[in-house]
């Protein structure tokens, strides 16, 4: 990732407008920020949040609060609780995740 053409700046996230993405089960909500070619996000899942697909766009996620479970195509699962991160690369390993419990999550993209 290369970052160019970003002028300094801040961003309240609170003011930015919340819209809800579809799921299999529970609740989306992004606020979606976008600098040049990165996307950024602050993400929440409500409890009992599923996945409706495999995504295979890169990430670099950080959990703020509850905890998140990410299972990848291959059958390995990761459980991500506030302050712990993953990251991965577009089209390296396909992923999904839920949120028994509810998630918030700040993401770069």
């Amino acid at each position: 990732m290369k970052m160019q053409h970003i002028p300094f700046g801040t961003t309240d996230w609170s003011r930015i407008e919340r819209v809800e993405k579809p799921a299999l089960a529970g609740q989306a909500f992004w606020r979606t920020q976008q600098f040049g070619e990165q996307r950024v996000r602050m993400v929440e899942y409500t409890p009992g949040y599923v996945s409706d697909h495999w995504c295979v766009k890169g990430h670099i996620l950080l959990c703020l609060e509850g905890e998140l479970q990410t299972e990848l195509q291959d059958g390995r699962t990761f459980t991500l609780t506030a302050g712990m991160s993953y990251q991965v690369a577009d089209n390296a390993e396909p992923h999904r995740s839920t949120a028994p419990l509810g998630a918030k999550l700040f993401i770069v993209d």
